[in-house]
């Protein structure tokens, strides 16, 4: 956004200030400033052009079209300059370039002035038409001046040119508030303690006052929530010309080409005070009325830029009876705006809500001065300031009258933002204490109103076009931005203050803690398309086909649903790779499912795992190794340790999709089931090895996750291991096992491995035994007979008793 350095010393006092200085100021106040650039009104300025006087003016002896000259340009003596202009005459007051001046008839052509002969004659300058110094496109002849101006009196100085300074800031989305000059001199006034001038000219907008309302229009609002405030008025017998010298010097200074009064005045009162308006020509209001509505769906509509294009149901139009004029907000038709041939106008200022703004200019790939503003959020008590300004603007420079009262639509006043600030978390977070008057006077300035105070707090009110300011710590970096990070002493060590408790369980982190322990796992991540087919579901029993979530424009009858189960996706996965000869495989997906329900539709999310074929190469110290179950269920048992899942059990699992396997079960929620996936499940998506698959549940994981580890001293005292022979019924678990000792040995047992199976002819038909090893340890003493006999004796019992067990030593 661009800035004219003039143009806001007319609207606050800061004659006084460098423009490297208002650059600093500005960039401290948070609307940084990316380059400071000098702009001259006419390339060169007009240096070595002065007034001079023609004394004489004699044909020239060798030439019929040029004439000698002599002329005073307030040096000793006149020069003597050969000019071919058939005006040029005696007693004339001209511009004089002399020797040395370069000239810049164009912006891409220049010459300089030198000392020469011109059929004989000598020539010391020249006299210049208003084309050959940039002040005009006419070379009909010299210029000649009405003016008592002294010879010698530099051009610059007699034309008043104007250079300025253009700051181009780099504007924050969050900052529109300070998309207009007024919003840069907002800041400025609290940073140097002055006052903004008259917002506009003074005796303009008091001029403002209805003629007369024989052009009333009539305004009708579809939607207050897409248009909260729609305001306008009609401006009759307007004649669309130039505009005037100070209005083109100001557009032209920040980039914008000067096009007629009526426009020309619209973009300056936009990029005054940072209200878009738009002017309507009258005479194609139909109907005279105006209608704020939705387009139809697949309607055209042509655009200033002569392009077409094709509307979409939440396009928000401005409309006569009969046909859409204007896309709110965003651009203008083509047929709607000022011409040459406008006598009438519809002056509109409107506040059109950030979102619908945002999608259209999205929708269609415009960006224009006013959807930027818009789209942001516009200030919507600026409307009828920025209404009257150009209405009395448009009237003084193309003439006309006031021929309608304001329409002013607004069913919904938009309130202030009301925010309880603490001055100790304004301390805080800023770092150091700030006398309260200085907060105070920093948000008065600000133009963000006190409404209570007591000794700890205050109640603020912020205007609504400070949508970025809608919270404490808000109010509080608008504090800290106007006292200056500058200021603000740093500590010898740095530390950080905040208003809210960060979250013990932040899903991405955990996430990114799986993932890293995963991939160091030797697995892959993989991401997979959430549509899949349906055939997977109607083939499975475990997949209920009637919640399938069916796409309704399908591209592909393999892609015709949204994913009920994470199987499918991976086994595609699987097979792909298969098919390319990389047969051994272990990745994992976070993804998610969905599911129909009777009120609606549910997503679901999911962590699953896939190992298959080996899980090491073979080499010549070693053979292969084939993925197996507890190649997955190792995994598993890593992340929920990994994430602190205390009491977790396990169950036997077997159905249509798992041959074989175990669900793992958390405050009695099922929070993973792991097992061997059925091959003619796997067959489904083309896989014919062995497929090992985890589907974890990862919004119960997050649920569960536990921050609050305790760590302690590594005990001093040794362990002692103890193996059992433990004869039992085949169809007992090492997971009963496990329980029952941890039951009976809460205090001296560490651990407990299971290392070896047998089934076999040297025991009897239904019957297995478990070779068991078993850690104790006394973290106080070092364990003697006496006390390892005592707790083994309590485990060998416990096991005779609850599973009829025998123990072999």
């Amino acid at each position: 956004m661009k800035i004219s350095l003039n143009w806001l010393k007319g609207l606050i006092d800061i004659e006084d200030k460098t423009p490297q200085e208002i650059d600093e100021l500005l960039t401290s106040s948070g609307l940084e400033v990316e380059g400071l650039d000098e702009v001259e009104e006419i390339k060169g300025g007009l240096k070595g052009l002065v007034i001079g006087e023609v004394l004489e003016c004699e044909q020239h002896a060798n030439a019929d079209k040029l004439r000698v000259t002599k002329v005073d340009i307030g040096t000793e003596e006149p020069v003597q300059i050969v000019c071919g202009a058939p005006n040029v005459a005696k007693g004339q007051k001209v511009i004089v370039a002399t020797i040395g001046t370069e000239l810049y008839p164009s912006p891409t052509e220049s010459f300089k002035i030198k000392k020469g002969k011109i059929r004989g004659e000598v020539s010391m300058g020249m006299i210049c038409a208003e084309d050959e110094i940039g002040l005009g496109q006419s070379h009909d002849g010299i210029m000649v001046l009405d003016t008592d101006a002294a010879n010698g009196t530099p051009a610059a100085q007699y034309f008043k040119l104007e250079n300025d300074y253009i700051l181009e800031i780099g504007l924050t989305p969050n900052r529109v508030d300070g998309s207009s000059h007024y919003g840069a001199a907002r800041d400025l006034k609290v940073l140097l303690d002055r006052k903004i001038k008259q917002v506009t000219k003074e005796d303009i907008l008091d001029s403002f006052k209805v003629d007369n309302t024989s052009a009333a229009v009539t305004v009708n609002v579809e939607s207050t929530e897409a248009c909260p405030r729609y305001s306008g008025i009609t401006i009759s017998n307007i004649k669309v010309g130039e505009s005037p010298k100070w209005i083109k010097q100001r557009l032209t200074a920040i980039g914008l080409a000067p096009i007629n009064n009526v426009v020309d005045i619209t973009n300056y009162v936009l990029h005054e005070l940072g209200q878009p308006l738009h002017a309507f020509d009258l005479s194609k209001v139909t109907g005279n009325e105006i209608n704020v509505r939705f387009a139809k769906e697949g309607s055209e509509f042509v655009t200033l830029d002569e392009e077409k294009r094709t509307l979409k149901s939440n396009d928000l139009m401005i409309a006569n009876a009969s046909e859409n004029m204007c896309i709110a907000g965003v651009f203008g038709g083509l047929d709607s705006g000022v011409s040459n041939e406008t006598t009438s106008v519809f002056l509109e200022s409107a506040y059109f809500h950030p979102d619908f703004v945002r999608k259209t200019s999205q929708q269609h790939s415009i960006k224009t001065d006013s959807s930027f503003r818009f789209e942001r959020g516009c200030d919507p008590n600026m409307c009828i300031t920025a209404l009257k300004y150009a209405a009395a603007l448009i009237k003084e420079y193309a003439g006309g009258e006031i021929s309608s009262e304001i329409v002013d639509i607004y069913p919904t006043p938009i309130e202030n933002f009301v925010i309880d600030v603490k001055f100790k978390n304004v301390d805080r977070l800023i770092g150091q204490s700030i006398p309260q008057d200085k907060v105070i006077s920093i948000l008065e300035g600000l133009e963000i109103s006190i409404l209570e105070r007591t000794e700890d707090t205050i109640k603020v009110s912020v205007p609504p076009y400070r949508v970025d300011v809608q919270r404490e710590a808000d109010i509080i970096e608008e504090i800290l931005r106007i006292y200056g990070f500058n200021n603000v002493d740093l500590s010898e060590s740095l530390s950080a203050g905040f208003l809210a408790n960060f979250p013990k369980k932040d899903k991405n982190i955990l996430q990114t803690k799986v993932t890293e322990m995963l991939a160091g796992s030797g697995c892959h991540e993989i991401m997979t398309n959430s549509l899949t087919s349906s055939k997977y579901s109607e083939a499975v029993a475990d997949i209920d086909s009637d919640k399938d979530v069916k796409i309704l424009n399908i591209l592909s009858a393999d892609l015709d649903v949204m994913r009920q189960s994470m199987l499918f996706s991976g086994l595609e996965v699987i097979n792909h790779n298969i098919r390319r000869q990389q047969k051994n495989i272990n990745v994992f997906e976070f993804g998610k499912t969905y599911h129909k329900k009777e009120n609606g539709y549910k997503e679901n999310e999911h962590l699953a795992v896939f190992v298959s074929g080996t899980s090491s190469e073979e080499s010549w110290i070693r053979k292969a190794v084939a993925s197996d179950f507890h190649t997955i269920s190792s995994l598993v048992e890593r992340i929920l340790d990994r994430l602190n899942i205390q009491g977790v059990s396990q169950e036997y699992i077997s159905n249509d999709t798992i041959a074989y396997g175990l669900t793992y079960t958390a405050r009695k929620q099922v929070i993973a089931t792991v097992g061997m996936v059925s091959p003619k499940t796997a067959k489904l998506a083309g896989v014919k090895q062995d497929v090992f698959y985890a589907d974890i549940d990862w919004t119960a994981l997050v649920k569960m996750y536990n921050a609050d580890y305790k760590f302690k001293e590594i005990p001093k005292f040794p362990e002692v291991r103890r193996d059992l022979s433990i004869v039992l019924d085949s169809k007992a678990t090492f997971a009963s096992i496990k329980e029952i000792a941890q039951k009976t040995e809460r205090k001296l047992l560490k651990k407990i491995n299971v290392f070896d199976v047998y089934e076999g002819k040297h025991l009897s038909t239904g019957l297995k035994s478990y070779s068991v090893s078993f850690i104790l340890q006394d973290e106080n003493k070092t364990l003697n007979d006496k006390s390892i006999d005592k707790c083994m004796s309590s485990l060998i019992k416990a096991f005779e008793n609850q599973l009829k067990a025998v123990i072999r030593k």
